[in-house]
């Protein structure tokens, strides 16, 4: 998968406050929208994690808001994994673009942790994961968070 992999989105009414603008946190959503596909695009479902007693919640999370973005924008969330290879914890970086100019509007990054989801307790990163992974290098974003 080419680095960074890019999740489109149309904000939506229901997103947005009385003002216009995207409300905070569903900048958190468009997050996991985004992971989720990049991690489908390497072959890692969760549903197929989730069966398998995998699960990989959410340890960490900043958010840098820049500029808003408002109802009917056309978001690109762009997606980066970091820590490569995956050990304990994977983290993910992200930049939501919304097409009135170069830099981000929103930028963040979030950290997963592998969990034995029987025992409830963290574990190294699966071969299959760090396979998955294995052809990625790690890219640097325009800004940080």
């Amino acid at each position: 998968m080419p680095q960074p992999f890019e999740y489109r989105h149309r904000v939506r009414y229901r997103e947005c406050d009385p003002m216009g603008r995207a409300y905070h946190t569903h900048c958190l959503d468009w997050f996991e929208a985004a992971r989720t596909e990049a991690l489908r695009d390497l072959g890692i479902a969760y549903r197929e994690l989730e069966e398998d007693g995998l699960i990989m919640p959410v340890v960490d999370v900043s958010v840098r808001y820049h500029r808003a973005v408002r109802y009917d924008d056309e978001i690109v969330v762009r997606t980066w994994f970091e820590d490569l290879p995956p050990r304990t914890r994977v983290g993910i970086a992200y930049e939501v673009h919304d097409g009135r100019g170069t830099a981000p509007a929103v930028t963040g990054r979030v950290t997963l942790c592998f969990v034995d989801a029987r025992r409830n307790r963290p574990i190294t990163a699966p071969d299959r994961i760090v396979k998955a992974f294995a052809g990625i290098e790690p890219a640097l974003r325009t800004t940080s968070p």
